[in-house]
């Protein structure tokens, strides 16, 4: 007699899981389908190795150029992971029944419902079954018909009942999915064809009414015909508990992986283990718990599950006895333990023996030889330079970088500002395996591909700053293979750019490329012949580039100078540093200068000793003759570089005092911004010291008098001393104006 059993689950459900196993303990089957990619048979007798540690994920894509990729992913606690072991421990085979991933990487046409609450349903079915129950919570629903009983009656035929009687209100499926469950129909007739006797199927509990619905064979197939078809591939990768929402053609997941997790292999006095474990991470972090705390806790959590008529404590009202007794009302310890156990963030791992493309294994052995272990949680990693190991990990994950491969992020872009340490911030997900297998088009190994994608990045820029950028990545990546092409394709497009800003935008890049080298002990000489080239044709090119600037074109010259300043003093060439500051000073006498260029150059020069009349220059820049709007772009400018200067030079700090004391309320109210910019960009430590300096800058005939008056005045009312209510009334004005406000309102 033919027995077909179909159970409808709950994907990623330790209660499915258990009446899974219990079912298939019973029937005994001969065979098991269950919902999946068909191709992966191929490789479902791994699932049986003891290095297979889920986490884990099937995963299917598309070898070509435009690569798709989808991702079937198994918790411990999923049932059909459960089904899989159950099957293969008892030697019988295992088939995945869904539609094959070569048509599903193909994107269906006219697939899903017009109207959205009825894909809404077919995505949760559960969470309106869990309102016709009474919840408005579908989880919670869950948890106490199913995921919370542990023995009773199998809750297969009534799941399948209730799937029928949701699907009979909705109209007609979508497309794409009545090309699955045609599917599924059509392997089940296979199956039954070669004489099995006894079968289960597990699978989405959406499918079961479609499964056992008689349907014309002829039907399916015209239901199938034609189907596009895609070359593809399968492998297993690690899966992570926090991506286990994910998953291919079905709107899975669970919000607490780790809980679930905890009910499935702890079934026995689940709440008394899960308290004890939430008290033992409080002490690691040395919060006092004791036992009587835990024991009060269960109490607790039992009395509120019986309050609200449940058969078990849920995750609510465990989360609820943890704040109230372990953690004495406090929400940060209870954060902690949701991170820790609630997520409980894990990496799955495979089998050494599973298929990989050879970049794929070549990363794995170099994680292993250099004793950098992949893990779902971010944790960061200091590099010593100096070491040996620490030099190789830095540039395999420089390395990676180039690839597009991102498993570290480096704090401050990777660059150390010429030191010998790096910090990154390591943390696997699943998606990397997909990068890795789209980066295996440049070659074997992460040396090899990441050189030969260095080499394209150059051959295809069409900037000079992209250039050298890539030239940067190849010294800190140590591609010496790929470093001289990058530098000739470098030397050439700089050899005929003649706009000075691309110039001056590429020049820090290879400053930094020539500082790491030095760090790293990677060969530079190629790179110092294009830095000479580009530091003459900027100090001849920047004079003629300053003529003519409005205020949008001006400020971004001036992050360019910055930024060379900046690169010239990190290299330390006397003979550029030189010809750059000669250049300057060529330009800041010039009367076509904008006031934010003149400003700042004149504090750049100042700062290197060449400008002995700074305070004359400052007096010309704000006296009552200079328009409003140019004094204050050259205070912007030459404050800009920090106000340090303004705590340490009582004559420039009474010239802006002064200036800006003797400013008219419109000129004010137009500069104000301006200032504001300027000043607001200082610490909080410079901004006060400026303000005290204010305070007590000299007696009231000097310039300035009415502002530092005002400002004494307010100050002094802080402390309780009188206040002069007509010498404070200007500050009181200008507080008014900064805040919108009309003075007397």
């Amino acid at each position: 007699m033919t027995t077909v059993e179909v159970y409808g689950v709950r994907h990623h459900g330790p209660g499915s899981a258990r009446a899974v196993r219990r079912a298939l303990a019973r029937l005994d089957p001969e065979v098991v389908l269950i919902e999946g990619p068909p191709e992966a048979e191929q490789i479902v007798e791994l699932a049986a190795d003891p290095e297979m540690v889920p986490p884990v994920a099937i995963l299917a894509y598309t070898p070509g150029d435009d690569r798709e990729a989808a991702f079937w992913p198994f918790a411990e606690f999923s049932p059909e992971w459960q089904a899989i072991r159950h099957a293969l421990g008892a030697g019988v085979p295992v088939r995945f029944c869904d539609l094959p991933a070569a048509h599903l990487l193909v994107p269906a046409s006219g697939d899903g419902p017009d109207d959205p609450a009825e894909e809404e349903i077919r995505l949760d079915p559960l969470g309106w079954l869990a309102e016709a129950a009474g919840y408005d919570d579908a989880e919670r629903w869950w948890d106490d018909v199913v995921e919370h009983r542990d023995d009773g009656p199998s809750p297969f035929p009534a799941i399948g009942e209730a799937m029928a009687e949701l699907r009979e209100q909705l109209p007609k499926a979508p497309r794409r999915e009545e090309q699955r469950e045609a599917h599924m129909r059509r392997t089940l007739r296979r199956t039954l064809g070669e004489g099995y006797e006894r079968v289960a199927v597990v699978c989405g509990a959406w499918h079961v009414p479609a499964l056992v619905e008689k349907v014309p064979e002829s039907q399916d197939d015209r239901t199938l015909r034609g189907l596009p078809t895609a070359k593809v591939a399968v492998t297993w990768v690690p899966w992570t508990h926090g991506r286990l929402a994910t998953r291919s053609g079905y709107g899975a997941g669970v919000g607490s992986p780790g809980w679930y997790h905890h009910l499935f292999t702890a079934p026995d006095r689940p709440l008394e283990r899960w308290l004890t474990a939430a008290a033992r991470v409080l002490r690691e972090e040395d919060l006092h718990v004791s036992s009587a705390h835990v024991i009060e806790a269960v109490r607790l959590a039992e009395a509120l599950a019986a309050l609200r008529g449940r058969p078990l404590a849920g995750l609510d009202e465990v989360t609820e006895a943890t704040r109230a007794v372990l953690c004495e009302g406090a929400d940060l310890p209870v954060e902690l333990i949701g991170r820790r156990m609630v997520v409980a963030e894990r990496l799955g791992a495979v089998p050494e023996r599973t298929p990989m493309v050879p970049l794929q294994r070549d990363l794995l052995a170099e994680q292993r030889r250099l004793r950098l272990k992949p893990s779902a949680l971010a944790k960061e990693q200091d590099l010593d330079l100096r070491k040996p190991t620490d030099l190789e990990r830095s540039r395999l994950l420089h390395r990676l970088r180039l690839l597009d491969v991102d498993w570290g992020e480096p704090k401050d872009a990777g660059r150390s500002k010429g030191t010998f340490r790096e910090t990154w911030t390591l943390m696997w997900r699943p998606e990397l395996d997909v990068e890795l297998i789209e980066a295996s088009a440049w070659g074997t190994t992460v040396h090899r591909a990441a050189t030969a994608r260095a080499e394209a990045i150059a051959a295809e820029a069409t900037a000079l700053s992209e250039l050298t950028s890539v030239a940067e990545r190849c010294l800190l990546a140590d591609l010496a293979d790929a470093l001289p092409r990058v530098v000739r394709s470098l030397a050439d497009r700089a050899a005929v750019d003649t706009d000075v800003v691309h110039l001056m935008s590429a020049l820090p890049a290879l400053v930094r490329a020539l500082r790491y080298g030095d760090v790293r002990g990677t060969a530079t000489g190629p790179l110092q012949a294009v830095v000479d080239g580009l530091v003459v044709r900027i100090c001849v090119g920047l004079p003629p580039a300053v003529s003519g600037l409005d205020d949008d074109a001006a400020r971004e010259l001036l992050e360019h100078v910055d930024a060379v300043h900046d690169a010239l003093a990190l290299l330390a060439h006397d003979d550029h540093l030189t010809r750059w500051r000669r250049t300057l000073a060529g330009i800041v006498d010039r009367t076509d200068l904008h006031g934010l260029l003149e400003g700042r150059l004149t504090r750049l020069l100042l700062d290197a000793g060449l400008l002995p009349d700074v305070p004359d220059r400052m007096a010309r820049a704000v006296s009552v003759g200079a328009a409003p709007g140019r004094a204050a772009a050259w205070v912007e400018g030459f404050l800009s570089g920090g106000g340090l200067i303004l705590v340490h030079d009582e004559e420039l700090l009474r010239l802006v005092d002064g200036w800006i004391a003797g400013l008219p309320g419109d000129s004010f109210t137009d500069v104000l911004p301006l200032l504001r910019r300027t000043f607001g960009g200082y610490a909080a430590a410079q901004r006060r010291a400026i303000g005290e300096r204010v305070r007590h800058l000299g007696t009231d005939t000097a310039p300035g008098a009415a502002h530092r008056a005002a400002h004494g005045a307010a100050h002094g009312a802080a402390h309780g001393d009188e206040v002069d209510e007509g010498r404070a009334a200007p500050a009181v004005a200008a507080a008014l104006r900064i805040l919108g406000w009309e003075a007397g309102a």
